[in-house]
C-alpha cells in the first residue's frame, strides 16, 4: 500500500466510522500515547524491563500501526502529503548525512540488526 492510498483509506474511515477527525491537539496527545505504548513494548522486549503477565500478549506490529494511523490523521488534518514529505526528508538526509554515519565509529562497533522482510520492498 502506498502512503497516499493509506491517507485516503484513513480519511474514508474517519468520515464514515469515525464520524469526524478529533482536533489536532487531541490527535497529537493520542499520538504520544500510542508512541508510549510502542516504547513500553520495546523496553520490555529489547530492554531490561520484564513483562507483566497482563502485557505478555501485546502485539508490537499492531501498536506501530496505531502510531501510523494517528500520524496519518494528523497529516490529513494539516494537509501534508506524506509521500512528498518523506521523499523530501530522505533527500535532506542523503545530502546532509551522506558521509556522517559512515564515518561514525560508534556505528561500526555493533552488528546492524534488522528484521525487515525484503518481500515488502
Amino acid at each position: 500500500m502506498e502512503l497516499k492510498e493509506a491517507q485516503k483509506l484513513v480519511d474514508d474511515w474517519i468520515k464514515t466510522a469515525g464520524v469526524r477527525y478529533f482536533s489536532e491537539l487531541t490527535n497529537t496527545a493520542m499520538l504520544m500515547e500510542e508512541v508510549g505504548e510502542v516504547a513500553r513494548i520495546m523496553a520490555r522486549r529489547y530492554g531490561d524491563q520484564s513483562f507483566k503477565k497482563s502485557d505478555e500478549a501485546v502485539d508490537l506490529a499492531d501498536e506501530m500501526a496505531d502510531v501510523l494511523f494517528v500520524l496519518i490523521c494528523l497529516a490529513n488534518q494539516t494537509g501534508i502529503d506524506l509521500t512528498a514529505a518523506l521523499q523530501k526528508n530522505l533527500e535532506k538526509k542523503n545530502s546532509r548525512d551522506k558521509d556522517r554515519h559512515k564515518n561514525n565509529p560508534k556505528l561500526h562497533s555493533k552488528s546492524n540488526k534488522s528484521n525487515f522482510n525484503t518481500e515488502f520492498q
